[in-house]
């Protein structure tokens, strides 16, 4: 119980007309936080709340109606952000952005393109190359009462502002004993390019994990990106919403109707029996590259994009796992220290007595991402590697 109360402390509370749409909460949810920010319950209690454990997420209802060939529009990825962006700026004038180019520009990936004509200078405030400074702003203009959207230029140039992201935007509310709110968004282009270098090529989410306070979402398509915008927006928690370099082209048809996804839910992309296969991201794509051979090869996977990646939603993975009773995770994300990691050990926590076989986990090499195109597809998981896992796991050979 000392865990679920930290949790509840840590985090401002989230409601279903902020960050999470329609989607009705209980009590339960505080198990998930408690394990996602190190508050776990140890393994004595663990078995003894195991119908708790079981239970992590309450139930959700729909995000939304389906998209129809003939209802919406097509839009790419980086114009879904900006959309999102946008009407939240038009809805709540409160809400401002802050960074790099981000102005007249349109930022580096054009996320911001037109704002700064439609709101102002003020409102869409480009800064000087000093990641530290500007993130610390943000932070502080979350505290007397805006809602900052702070763009990094690469994901990893903000590790120049840790110490503002973990220390300031992640302990405040709970250290300041619940004087100050921080809703700031921190948002912006990672993971593994094409030949962008080993610094141009970081996986933040790896670092992020541990600090209290924190959420942390992935977007992987353009429905997702604009849905989860919106909603860390309103969120009163810092969000870190990780973008992927590769997936800003990426284009899908959309609902023309306002839409608020949870940012502590994760989606079902394919049904499934034989397998459970959880990923996030880019590598989201990558699985289902996969799915189209195992699926011509008899093999019937269930995917689960967690899209949350602080706190999990153990509510979904629990539930494929009650029924797959096999589960591969496949992340970009480093092997040590990274979201499988922290995801394989909630799942053996939870879930060990439903499943057949160990959690398996396929990530990128441990090393410094090249630049030759041919070693930095060696350092990351390739479909064909996720292909032979899966075959692996369903064959009973490993």
């Amino acid at each position: 119980m000392a865990a679920a109360a930290m949790a509840q402390k840590v985090l401002v509370p989230c409601s279903s007309s902020s960050s999470c749409g329609n989607v009705q909460f209980s009590p339960s949810r505080v198990h998930t936080q408690a394990i996602a920010f190190g508050g776990g319950l140890s393994q004595s209690s663990s078995r003894k709340n195991k119908s708790l454990a079981l239970k992590a997420v309450a139930a959700k209802g729909e995000t939304s109606a389906p998209v129809t060939a003939k209802s919406g529009h097509e839009i790419l990825l980086f114009d879904a952000l900006r959309e999102g962006l946008e009407e939240e700026m038009a809805r709540d004038p409160t809400v401002c952005v802050m960074g790099e180019d981000v102005g007249h520009y349109g930022g580096s990936y054009k996320v911001t393109k037109g704002l700064a004509e439609k709101f102002g200078d003020l409102r869409v405030l480009d800064t000087p190359i000093c990641e530290n400074s500007f993130t610390g702003m943000g932070i502080g203009a979350a505290m007397t009462g805006l809602r900052t959207v702070v763009e990094g230029m690469n994901m990893g140039f903000l590790l120049l502002a840790y110490n503002q992201i973990s220390n300031n935007a992640g302990m405040l509310h709970y250290t300041s004993g619940g004087q100050f709110k921080i809703p700031v968004v921190i948002r912006g282009p990672g993971g593994v390019g094409k030949q962008l270098g080993a610094e141009h090529s970081q996986r933040l989410e790896s670092y992020f994990q541990s600090v209290p306070g924190l959420q942390m979402v992935a977007c992987s398509t353009p429905y997702n990106a604009k849905g989860l915008m919106k909603a860390a927006i309103r969120s009163d928690n810092p969000v870190i919403l990780y973008e992927h370099v590769l997936l800003y082209n990426l284009k899908e048809r959309i609902p023309d109707e306002e839409y608020v996804l949870c940012l502590e839910e994760a989606e079902l992309v394919r049904p499934g029996k034989d397998i459970t296969i959880l990923t996030y991201s880019r590598m989201r794509h990558f699985v289902l590259q996969a799915a189209k051979t195992l699926v011509e090869r008899g093999y019937d996977p269930e995917i689960i994009d967690i899209r949350s990646l602080k706190p999990f939603d153990l509510f979904t993975i629990g539930n494929s796992i009650k029924k797959t009773h096999k589960v591969l995770i496949v992340e970009e994300c480093m092997r040590t220290g990274g979201i499988g990691a922290s995801l394989r050990a909630a799942i053996v926590d939870n879930f060990w007595d439903f499943l057949d076989g160990r959690p398996e986990c396929l990530s990128s090499q441990d090393v410094p991402t090249p630049y030759a195109a041919t070693l930095e597809d060696a350092t990351v998981v390739q479909p064909a590697q996720i292909i032979v896992k899966v075959e692996q796991m369903l064959q009973g050979l490993i």
